[in-house]
């Protein structure tokens, strides 16, 4: 990236290392887990800019994570003249709507109400746009990807095939927004998560004695470790093929529970997503470019999803040291 595009990302750039402060981090997660009231708990989260909960009920808590993205997505819109490093993290969103649409369609139920917003397209006129059949205003590997989730689930009832092949038009997507938006880190920041997600599959899979068809069928291209290699490895090989991976640890832990019955994949699950976080944490030490924005905005799910593991876990009785067990590594 030449200098000239670096100095673009000046203003924002500062802009995003005084929003990181805000962050949940290690310290206010852990007043939030030693709080004595649940309330007290979710006050916490004021700090860092989110809505007070009052009572606090799953639902709420679903609402205010929705729409604090939604807000975030909104205010950083006009400031990141790259659309696509946010487009990259706005894109789950659109996919998990479009499961929604497609199982609810094949249910014969309105399922409208598990929409969620922070994606690219607005949920509802998504939902009304599909039942038309016209996704003219989506891109078109989102629109390929629903025709065909769509036609395979009637003609199958697989509401799993469906799923994977919204997952490959995910991915597909991802790859082709990183690189419009000609940043190698971002670009890095892709390939790892699509490793992430083929070196789960092939975990699971090995577990369940699912061979080479079925992993044909799941895993995605794009990743550092090609598919088809990874489609004819053993459980037991993976550690090898990740040895020069940020996942070399993650696989390592997987191939040692990747025979059926040898165990929870707590610490593998953990340690894949703690590999992800460590590559992006690298932004946070760039003083200007679009890595801090990628970083932060990663930074921002998984502190969401660190918000429902510690409240969800409290509202369920759970002590102290279970819900740590289940919080990744936070940004830094």
């Amino acid at each position: 990236m030449s200098h000239e595009k670096d100095l673009d990302y000046l203003t924002i750039s500062a802009r995003i290392h005084a929003m990181e402060n805000r962050l949940l981090n290690h310290e206010r997660m852990e007043r939030m887990i030693e709080a004595r009231e649940l309330s007290e708990a979710a006050k916490v989260l004021t700090e860092c800019g989110y809505e007070d909960l009052g009572q606090v009920t799953a639902g709420g808590i679903e609402e205010m994570l929705s729409k604090a993205q939604t807000d975030l997505f909104h205010d950083l819109s006009s400031a990141v003249g790259n659309r696509a490093l946010l487009d990259v993290f706005r894109c789950s969103y659109d996919y998990h709507n479009a499961k929604v649409l497609v199982k609810g369609e094949a249910l014969g139920s309105n399922q409208e109400s598990l929409l969620v917003g922070g994606g690219r397209y607005d949920p509802q006129k998504l939902a009304e746009d599909y039942q038309r059949e016209d996704l003219r205003g989506c891109s078109d590997i989102f629109r390929r990807g629903v025709a065909r989730a769509r036609e395979t689930l009637g003609a199958t009832g697989d509401p799993q095939l469906s799923d994977f092949i919204l997952d490959r038009a995910y991915f597909e997507e991802l790859t082709a927004m990183a690189r419009q938006a000609d940043s190698k880190f971002l670009e890095g920041y892709v390939a790892l998560t699509i490793d992430v997600a083929n070196l789960r599959s092939c975990v699971r899979a090995s577990r369940l004695n699912k061979g080479m068809d079925f992993l044909q069928q799941v895993l995605v291209p794009g990743g550092n470790v090609p598919a088809r290699t990874l489609a004819t490895a053993r459980g037991d090989e993976l550690a090898g093929l990740f040895r020069t991976s940020p996942l070399s640890q993650a696989a390592a832990t997987g191939s040692a529970l990747s025979a059926p019955g040898s165990g929870a994949l707590t610490d593998f699950e953990r340690q894949c997503d703690d590999a992800v976080m460590e590559y992006l944490g690298a932004g946070r030490r760039v003083a200007f470019g679009e890595q801090p924005i990628v970083g932060y905005l990663y930074a921002r799910e998984a502190e969401m999803t660190a918000i429902r593991i510690i409240l969800s876990g409290r509202m369920a009785g759970l002590d102290g040291d279970t819900i740590r067990q289940r919080l990744r590594r936070t940004y830094g």
